[in-house]
This record gives structure tokens, sequence and C-alpha cells, in this order.
């Protein structure tokens, strides 16, 4: 009887050994995290403004970490695929996602099938945010927001975007709410064919991002009178925001920060928050950020997750009244 129970207890110690020591393993992965590298998917192509800011910092942040971080830019339908892609990726923080204003907090309202949903995703850090620029064709004769207003109230004004349920499109529909504007939206498929649109006179107003719209400003074609965001550009310090130029309250940017599949060990998630905040604290990625006009954000995880929250709210609303849908 004694030995029956000697035996028992010897083959529960042999089952449960497996168990500590893949614990053990786990814990050694976690610490020794990342030991080789990571691959970090943008869900737009190569070139754009999305792709151009995960640059900007992913050279730092991989040094910071001791392994680089790999681009895969997995473009298509708004961002929603590379962004699917990120969701059903292993939860071990070697595929992180270029997570953005229009994946997070409008294409939810605007796609009512996404296979993919935000809880799939635990936030790692909001990078940073973006204005746009209220960019008019000089052919309308107008110099600033309000005139630009008053002219509205007295006949429909056309302005292009990259697309239903971008950001320039949502930044329209939000500007007319508020001014009583009439504003007919004409979408592009892409940021160039919209500038082209405006520059061409077929269309006569484009929000734009600062950078994209100071070099059209050296021609006689467009001019730019207002940013959206609640402080003036860096970029262009001496336009107005519109909010301080006869719409209080008005204030919309682009924005973007990194995520990581749900069940991401916290460690991991610690760890890649503070290389992306060491990285933009870096001199010269500090000073590219900050040349292109973004705002540097930082901060830690939860930071991220309440931006998006309050994102998700302002938009949705939106987004259902003006009745907007893919294309």
């Amino acid at each position: 009887m004694q030995r029956r129970t000697v035996l028992r207890g010897l083959a529960s110690t042999v089952v449960a050994a497996p168990f500590v020591g893949s614990a053990r393993r786990s814990d050694a992965a976690t610490q020794a995290y990342p030991f080789r590298p990571i691959r970090w998917i943008v869900p737009w192509p190569p070139g754009g403004g999305a792709d151009l800011m995960a640059r900007m910092v992913n050279a730092r942040a991989g040094e910071i970490l001791g392994q680089p971080l790999i681009i895969d830019n997995r473009g298509g339908a708004a961002g929603n695929i590379g962004t699917a892609i990120g969701a059903t990726a292993a939860a071990d923080g070697y595929a992180i996602t270029f997570g953005y204003s229009g994946t997070l907090s409008i294409n939810p309202f605007v796609y009512p099938e996404l296979n993919w949903k935000q809880s799939d995703f635990e936030p790692v850090i909001f990078l940073t945010q973006v204005p746009l620029t209220l960019l008019v064709n000089t052919s309308l004769g107008v110099t600033s927001v309000r005139e630009f207003i008053q002219l509205a109230r007295t006949r429909q004004l056309t302005y292009s975007s990259s697309g239903p349920g971008s950001i320039n499109h949502l930044a329209g529909v939000l500007f007319a709410e508020m001014t009583g504007a009439d504003l007919l939206h004409v979408p592009y498929r892409g940021g160039g064919p919209a500038m082209t649109a405006i520059l061409g006179g077929q269309v006569d107003a484009l929000f734009v991002v600062p950078v994209v719209a100071a070099p059209q400003l050296k021609g006689t074609k467009l001019r730019v009178i207002g940013v959206t965001s609640s402080k003036r550009s860096n970029v262009l310090p001496g336009i107005p925001t519109i909010a301080e130029a006869g719409v209080p309250g008005y204030q919309v940017s682009s924005w973007n920060g990194v995520m990581v599949p749900a069940g991401a060990p916290a460690p991991i998630i610690d760890r890649l928050n503070t290389a992306f905040n060491e990285s933009m604290k870096d001199d010269a990625v500090h000073r590219h950020l900050v040349e292109a006009g973004y705002e540097i954000e930082g901060g830690e995880p939860a930071r991220f997750s309440r931006w998006i929250d309050s994102e998700r709210a302002k938009w949705g609303p939106i987004v259902k009244k003006a009745n907007i849908r893919p294309e």
C-alpha cells in the first residue's frame, strides 16, 4: 500500500515536471526578448505617409531593442488588409502593427463586416499626430477661413479626398456640420489624384497634411487658409488654426501608434513601449518628426487606449449621420 502511494507521488512529479520546465522556458524567452528581428506591419504601400512615419522611428527603436524592426507593407482596403494580418499574428511580440486614425477610429463604422476588431489588439504606444491644412484654389478669391465659410454659404463648393471615409473626407464633413458650409465631397483613389484635382481646378478645396501643402505654396494656384489642430503647425506657423479663425472647437488630426496582438505578455509590451519612447526622444529622430509636422505624443500604453476610445466616440456618430460607405 505504501509502495503504491510512493509510485503515485513519483508519477505526479513526472507529469508536473514538463509544465514547470515550460513555464521557465516561457519566462526566459520573455526576459530575453527580443532575440530575433521584429516584423512591423504597416497597412499602407511603401512611400505613403504611414510608411514614411514608421521609417522615421524604426531604425532607432531597433537599435534600442537590439534587433531590427523590419517594415512589412501590406496595403489595401483602406488599411484593413494589413490590420487584419496583424490581428491574427502570434502574440509573442515578433509582429507589431502600425495603427492609425483611419483603421482604428473610422473604418469600424464605415466597413460593417471587418474581419478584425479593436479587442484583437493591445496598445503599445501613441506615437504622433499631425494636423491637416485647409488648402483652397486661389481662383476662389478667398484668403481666410471666414471668407471661405461665407462663400460656401452662398453656393456649393467642392473638396477632394483620398477616398470615402478617409480623414481628409471626414475633416470636410465635420467642417460643414460645424459651419453650415455647403461642401460637396469628391473622392479620388489616393492623395496624389486628390492634389492633382485641386491644382487643376476640378475642385475648390482639399484638407491635407502640412508637409504636402507647404511645397504647393511656392506656386500661385493654391493657398493654405487654416490648420485643423488645436494649435498652430510648426511647419506653417503663420497659418491660424480653423478654431481660432472662427470655428471654435474644430479639431482634426491624423494620428498613429503601435499595437500588438491581444494576449502579448505585459513585459514585452513594456519593452516595446520603452524602446519607442526613447526612439522619439533621440535628437535626430525628434528633429525629423518635428520638421515633417508631427506632434510627438508617447507615454504609456493606456494613454493610447484612451485616445483611441475618444476618437471612436467622436467619429462614429459623424460617419453614421453622413451615411458614409465604402466605394
